[in-house]
């Protein structure tokens, strides 16, 4: 088993095309997964007991539906999204619809990690900004997100990992990208150099994010 290049070269094109399709389903998701997972989890810490914002049946309807969410396999949650993909995008196939569902598994993922960076903030640090009289807004804009936001990096840096994952099984259902490509030319037709170039590419794309999420949180780290 080893590397035709020549093979590598004549599908260059079809390599190049997967990996873009594969940057937007990861590009879209993780732009969702901020936009509402952020707030989310935000909201699943200031709900809970002892918190200023203390509302525990809003807390407890909202962790609900994020374990159900998470407890989905994301192969079914792919298959179960069909008609929600279709009514949104127009279409069940390709990088935008398969971020449907990408988005979907990874708003409750990104949402229980900031959770749990919140989590980690010194409580005396909230009780006195509580003193000091400030608002439940100010508290969270000027206290919680900079006290959090070396863990909240690292968090953004699993999402987007996990995020590749993903990607590469909704490959399997047309959703195109890396993972498309090792099905149709590594799997269908047990092209095992397509199949060894597509591993090293989503092994280097991983390594490369992980590397700068690590560098990133570190400069931001306080501690």
């Amino acid at each position: 088993m080893g590397i035709e290049w020549e093979r590598i070269i004549e599908l260059w094109p079809e390599i190049q095309v997967a990996f873009y399709q594969t940057l937007i389903m990861i590009g879209i998701s993780l732009a969702v997964a901020l936009i509402v997972g952020l707030p989310l989890g935000i909201l699943l810490f200031v709900t809970d007991r002892g918190l200023f914002w203390e509302n525990r049946p809003v807390n407890s309807v909202i962790g609900f539906v994020v374990n159900i969410v998470r407890s989905i396999p994301f192969i079914i949650l792919l298959v179960a999204l069909i008609p929600l993909t279709q009514l949104i995008t127009g279409t069940t196939i390709g990088p935008v619809a398969a971020s449907v569902s990408l988005s979907v598994a990874a708003i409750p993922f990104f949402a229980r990690i900031v959770e749990t960076a919140l989590r980690d903030i010194d409580k005396g640090v909230i009780e006195a900004a509580i003193a000091v009289g400030a608002t439940p807004w100010m508290i969270i804009k000027d206290v919680l997100l900079p006290e959090a936001k070396a863990s909240l990096i690292q968090g953004i840096t699993l999402t987007v990992i996990s995020l590749i994952a993903y990607s590469a099984m909704a490959g399997v259902v047309g959703g195109g990208g890396i993972g498309d490509l090792a099905i149709r030319f590594g799997y269908y037709r047990y092209d095992n150099t397509i199949m060894i170039v597509t591993v090293v590419i989503l092994i280097v794309l991983v390594q490369l994010i992980q590397q700068a999420g690590d560098f990133t949180a570190k400069k931001l780290d306080k501690r």
